[in-house]
């Protein structure tokens, strides 16, 4: 019979390789168990929930209206010359549309008979702000000074005040969006833009952009000193209604009722 001697060295080894195996089959099945588990924690789940619920909360103007109809609105922003706005007003006269005319105080101080002749024609007039400032960097209390300050101008000029309000530059933030809202105007963008303030856009290029995105509830944006707004807007107008549109202010575009504005700044029925 062989008698085997185990030195010490060996069995420290031995026991350190079974304590190895032990651990690392505890680690596989430890691991097997957590990816049946979700890869997030509870705290991370919070923190999405809040960060979807800030974009929710986000203020947004309304970009355009979801309508059934085939309504749409004509908006030109008027701050700058003012050789163009007869010819306008003509055009749309010829053509029996009614637009919204979004006025800087400086500019209605510059050309009141204009401001009366837009009036006089049944246009709408909504506030561009008296100055044409980069809301953003202001305070709430200036915000809302340059929004009255307008339509204390406006109601000298025609005896009524506007009832809703575009951001020159179309900058806004939060504080611009309540500030506009805690006085009772209804902030408004636009979800179609002629870009007609670029020299090197031609007529042509404008009405093919434009025409290709209309839709029911859409807002234009012209100006009142766009380079070739002679040149496009009476095909503009003209291809709208061939494709059954019907053009009217921004003020009987936009629903009543209790209403909503989604992620994309479209007013939908709440």
């Amino acid at each position: 019979m062989r008698i085997f001697l185990v030195k010490k060295r060996t069995l420290i080894t031995a026991a350190a390789i079974i304590v190895c195996v032990i651990l690392a089959v505890i680690l596989v099945i430890a691991l097997s168990k957590d990816r049946q588990k979700p890869t997030f924690s509870i705290d991370a789940v919070e923190e999405y929930e809040l960060s979807v619920m800030a974009g929710r909360q986000r203020e947004l103007p309304v970009y355009s209206v979801q309508r059934d109809d085939k309504k749409i609105a004509l908006t030109i922003d008027a701050a700058w010359e003012d050789d163009k706005t007869p010819f306008i007003l003509e055009e749309l006269d010829r053509q029996d549309v009614k637009a919204t005319f979004y006025l800087c105080g400086f500019w209605a101080k510059k050309y009141p008979d204009n401001v009366k002749a837009i009036h006089a024609a049944g246009h709408e007039l909504g506030n561009h702000s008296m100055t044409h400032p980069h809301m953003n960097s202001l305070s709430k209390k200036q915000i809302q000074k340059e929004l009255i300050d307008f339509d204390d101008l406006l109601e000298k000029l025609i005896g009524k005040r506007s009832a809703t309000f575009r951001a020159p530059y179309g900058e806004y933030n939060d504080t611009v969006i309540t500030a506009t809202r805690e006085l009772g105007y209804t902030p408004v963008q636009w979800s179609i833009d002629t870009i007609d303030w670029r020299a090197e856009r031609s007529a042509e290029t404008i009405l093919n952009s434009v025409i290709s995105k209309l839709e029911p509830g859409c807002i234009i944006l012209c100006h009142n000193n766009g380079y070739q707004i002679k040149e496009y807007l009476p095909g503009l107008i003209s291809a709208a209604k061939e494709q059954g549109y019907e053009f009217v202010p921004v003020s009987e575009l936009l629903l009543d009722g209790n209403t909503m504005i989604d992620v994309n700044g479209v007013q939908k029925p709440a």
